[in-house]
């Protein structure tokens, strides 16, 4: 059975998705962007500022599911240069702590609305 997710504390899908979908204890978010929920708009001018924005979005979005960031297997990062994983790492250590989820990281030629980073996660129970 599928189960679509949606909070209005993470950013509207500004497309034909869903923010997240739920099937068989396994929870899909899509690619989130540094978007304050509230605004509409991107928040943070470094890539720092804007990665603790996504992953509060995927915080949001899992906890409107039922999941926690412990629940992550999986995230991918897209990032717009390679030179800012570093400083992307860095946020993404304070929220996973350990038991760390497996991840990839992609430099892509451009995101959505000019944001530096995106991520999609994928929970499980």
């Amino acid at each position: 059975m599928k189960r679509i997710i949606s909070t209005p504390n993470a950013p509207a899908a500004i497309g034909p998705y869903s923010q997240a979908v739920e099937v068989n204890g396994t929870l899909y978010i899509s690619g989130q962007l540094p978007v304050n929920p509230s605004s509409g708009k991107i928040e943070g001018a470094t890539v720092a500022e804007q990665a603790a924005r996504v992953l509060k979005n995927i915080g949001a979005i899992l906890e409107a599911a039922g999941y926690t960031y412990a629940d992550v297997v999986k995230s991918t990062v897209f990032l717009s240069d390679m030179s800012l994983f570093a400083e992307m790492n860095e946020e993404y250590r304070k929220v996973y702590t350990q038991d760390f989820p497996a991840r990839s990281a992609f430099a892509v030629k451009a995101l959505p609305m000019g944001a530096l980073v995106e991520i999609e996660t994928i929970a499980a129970r």
